[in-house]
């Protein structure tokens, strides 16, 4: 695992009956050490902590004195806290500092809520090696699910890398990793790619070398690589007939067995990225003409896939049957075509949105117009319901609704089914704002700033050796004195993912003066990690897959706590809501893995070579242990052959 791999949090609550009682700390032997207050252990704990981040300690000196959780089920000693159990699901995980620092420690009244870090050794010890103070790499809000990319087409327009340029600053919301682009002159195609922002990759000299009147452009999330230019969107390959460059959105639950089939028939492949698998596919496809290679390979897909194909003399746009990642297409008044992931990019490049792309649709535009082929049989679409909760931006409309109108719904939902007594609504900027202003309107309470976002600071910043608290919050949001102090205060933000975040917030609230904060969510409890092009934890590190909403929050903090009832939502959403995919709020999977679904984004750096088995990190939990077969695919070639 990379030393910069981003870190994630790993959750413990440690149960107790009584206040105070007595607890005994033992060695790995069982001896007992001593006997503690839960107090003093508590103290104990925060103390190891700051002596690791400090250098003080060593981290494998005080791992071996912490004991395996397990031993909860058997009534067992618990580290610095005796006998105890676990609640489930926690039963399975590694107690302490085996997995990880100790990043926060919040003692309530059902117990203590201890929060890890799990690759945190690994990136103390790359500050130590860059010659860093002994600070700690601080990313204290990616407490978010993070979409992993946003993809652009244009077909027509004699600036059409220009006109890629500004769509994907547009898109830059759905990805701040990479960016790339790729144009067709003079029947070559000719590509620009780097790490970074929009902004930071192209400049007049990169786009001067992007001529012609046919592009694609890709904006990535992130990998959890160190170094990724090699997995920077869109990729292009030469094959036997020519050359094809494509940006794809989403993720593909069959990935591992579709690569198990390509690299058993002679593929190689140089990243780990679900686009690669198509481009295979595509370049073995014996189909006739081009875009039935494409049709062919689409076939053999299952899961989520937004694409934008560019030819010598062609632009092909395809979604998946059941259309969880959005793609929309428009024209410019000179006739130019265009596709992009929102309609926020037809506005700002001047193009009028005429439509989506039908789920299990492919256009294909070239000098002889549009043409749309069926991909497959028409399963009821699933769309991903969290463009309308966080992705997408507030001016879009995605899968036909307005998201600015639905997430002013969702707030007024939350003023009426979970009304409080309240001085003034504010929001968690930004994703936060446009519920908090439906549920403020619909309350008749005035909504405020409450806290002021910074929009300058980067994904990482260094924490001085002296410890800040809540640092990494700190540092993006900024909480309003006079807005706040001595006020009854609703915040209402889009959602609670690990609930690491959400506590720091109330805390930074009250600090400023807050004399109540009541918590709203404007979406559903989220209890299931994503398997189609969404990136989000584990189902164990997702706080309300845990905890009962009551205890989320007595963990957070707040006064008061509630989430966007899901039969609401669906209410809503009207005869809509069957269309949307909700597997994150019910466990309910429209389309399950062949075998281990790959995490949103690459996990092979440059310069990294090793067989997928043989590296850790890069499969969702649920399904690393699962073994791929090529069953799926079978099983499309069967459904397209019984309904010819």
């Amino acid at each position: 695992m990379s030393s910069s791999q981003k870190v994630r949090a790993s959750h413990i609550l440690i149960k107790h009956e009584g206040s105070r009682r007595k607890s005994s700390w033992k060695d790995p032997e069982g001896r007992r050490i001593s006997s503690t207050t839960r107090d003093e252990a508590v103290a104990q704990l925060k103390t190891i902590r700051d002596d690791i981040l400090s250098g003080k300690s060593r981290f494998e000196d005080i791992a071996s004195q912490f004991s395996d959780c397990s031993s909860a089920k058997r009534g067992g000693d618990l580290g610095p806290f005796g006998r105890g159990q676990m609640q489930k699901p926690f039963e399975d995980a590694t107690y302490g500092l085996k997995v990880g620092e100790i990043s926060d420690i919040v003692d309530t009244d059902s117990g203590v809520h201890i929060i890890m870090r799990t690759d945190i050794v690994s990136a103390y010890k790359n500050t130590i090696n860059s010659g860093t103070d002994n600070a700690l790499f601080s990313d204290d809000d990616d407490d978010k699910p993070r979409e992993e990319c946003g993809v652009v087409g244009i077909y027509g327009d004699p600036e059409a890398s220009r006109l890629c340029y500004l769509a994907l600053h547009a898109l830059q919301h759905r990805g701040q990793e990479g960016a790339g682009i790729v144009a067709v002159h003079d029947n070559v195609l000719q590509s620009v790619t780097g790490v970074g922002l929009v902004s930071e990759v192209f400049n007049q000299s990169k786009l001067d070398k992007l001529p012609g009147d046919v592009a694609i452009g890709h904006v990535r999330y992130s990998t959890a690589g160190s170094s990724m230019l090699k997995n920077v969107q869109p990729f292009v390959a030469g094959y036997r007939f020519g050359s094809v460059g494509v940006a794809h959105n989403g993720n593909l639950v069959n990935y591992q067995a579709l690569r198990a089939e390509l690299e058993e028939n002679g593929s190689i492949f140089n990243t780990s990225s679900d686009t690669e698998v198509v481009l295979h596919l595509i370049a073995i496809s014996k189909a006739r003409p081009f875009f039935m290679r494409i049709v062919e390979a689409c076939e053999k897909l299952e899961g989520a896939y937004s694409m934008v194909f560019l030819t010598e003399d062609k632009l092909v746009a395809v979604r998946d049957p059941f259309g969880f990642r959005p793609l929309v297409m428009g024209r410019r008044s000179n006739g130019a075509v265009v596709f992009a992931s929102e309609t926020c990019a037809l506005d700002l490049i001047e193009a009028t949105y005429e439509r989506e792309v039908f789920p299990g649709e492919v256009l294909v535009v070239d000098k002889e117009g549009i043409r749309s082929l069926c991909l497959m049989r028409h399963p009821q679409p699933k769309s991903c319901i969290f463009e309308h909760i966080y992705f997408a931006l507030p001016n879009s409309v995605v899968f036909g609704r307005s998201v600015y109108e639905s997430r002013r719904a969702f707030g007024e939902i939350l003023a009426t089914e979970a009304p409080v007594d309240c001085d003034v609504v504010i929001a968690v900027p930004d994703s936060g704002v446009v519920a908090a202003l439906g549920y403020a309107a619909k309350a008749g309470v005035p909504f405020q700033q409450g806290l002021i976002r910074s929009h300058y600071v980067g994904r990482t910043f260094i924490e001085p050796s002296q410890k800040i608290r809540d640092f990494g919050v700190k540092l993006k949001l900024s909480p309003v004195r006079a807005v706040l102090e001595g006020k009854r205060v609703v915040v209402v933000d889009d959602s609670i993912v690990r609930g690491t975040t959400s506590s720091k917030i109330v805390r930074l609230l009250k600090e400023a003066g807050a004399k109540e904060v009541h918590m709203r969510i404007a979406s559903p409890p989220i209890i299931g990690s994503c398997y189609y092009g969404v990136d989000t934890p584990s189902a164990e590190e997702l706080i309300s897959n845990r905890m009962s909403v009551e205890e989320i929050r007595e963990f957070i903090g707040s006064d008061s706590l509630a989430f966007l009832p899901f039969e609401s939502l669906k209410n809503l959403l009207g005869d809509d809501s069957p269309n949307f995919c909700y597997a994150c709020f019910s466990g309910k999977y429209p389309v399950q893995p062949t075998g281990k679904v790959k995490r949103v984004g690459d996990f092979l750096d440059d310069g990294l070579s090793g067989s997928m088995g043989s590296i850790d990190g890069g499969w969702l939990p649920q399904t690393k242990n699962q073994e791929g077969v090529g069953v799926g695919t079978l099983n499309v070639k069967e459904e397209i052959k019984s309904s010819a």
